[in-house]
């Protein structure tokens, strides 16, 4: 079955803290949901280069830990249902995909996606990350899903120091009192 091709949904994150955000970020894309793909695209703004953008990776691999630094995130959920998945996206083309079996619990690697290419332009104030997703080995064709798209960035560290950098949390909107990706409440887009 073929579907109809939808226009993309457009996104803007925020950060949890804007204080705690660098000045001038943006961080906006769209998705869209075409014939049992996910199309995704990221354009990270950054003018001041406050943001450490990891570099390539000379042979992109699955890794866990990504969000411990700069990283791209998608989570993906079927209404009604506990499991859901969690992409990790690294501009250095390093990935992961977890699924969990319900909220924080069972987080381990989904066997069923070998692999997760994705094209990344890095521009002088930013990036732009491109993701096609393959939906067959994880859903139907026709389910619904619910979707979070967000962010860690990592900012660079203090002059002088080589350490990590402060990270600041975005999303398409942060419901709790905690910057919490997990929380269904912050799955805003259905696909």
């Amino acid at each position: 079955m073929t579907e109809t091709p939808r226009t993309p949904q457009a996104f803007r994150l925020v950060p949890f803290d804007p204080a705690a955000a660098p000045a001038g970020v943006q961080l906006e894309g769209d998705l869209q949901r075409t014939d049992g793909r996910l199309q995704l695209r990221y354009q990270l703004a950054d003018p001041s280069g406050a943001i450490r953008i990891p570099p390539a990776t000379p042979v992109p691999a699955r890794r866990d830990g990504l969000w411990n630094r700069t990283c791209l995130e998608l989570f993906l959920a079927v209404p009604g249902a506990a499991p859901y998945w969690e992409f990790n996206l690294s501009p250095s083309g390093d990935w992961n995909v977890y699924r969990l079996s319900g909220y924080r619990q069972g987080l381990a690697p989904e066997p069923a996606v070998v692999a997760l290419p994705f094209a990344v332009a890095r521009r002088g104030d930013g990036l732009e990350l491109e993701l096609t997703v393959q939906l067959a080995p994880l859903v139907a064709a026709d389910q619904p899903l619910q979707v979070a798209v967000t962010a860690v960035l990592e900012q660079h560290a203090p002059a002088g120091d080589s350490g990590e950098g402060p990270l600041s949390f975005w999303a398409l909107g942060h419901p709790g009192p905690e910057a919490d990706f997990h929380g269904r409440a912050g799955f805003l887009l259905r696909i």
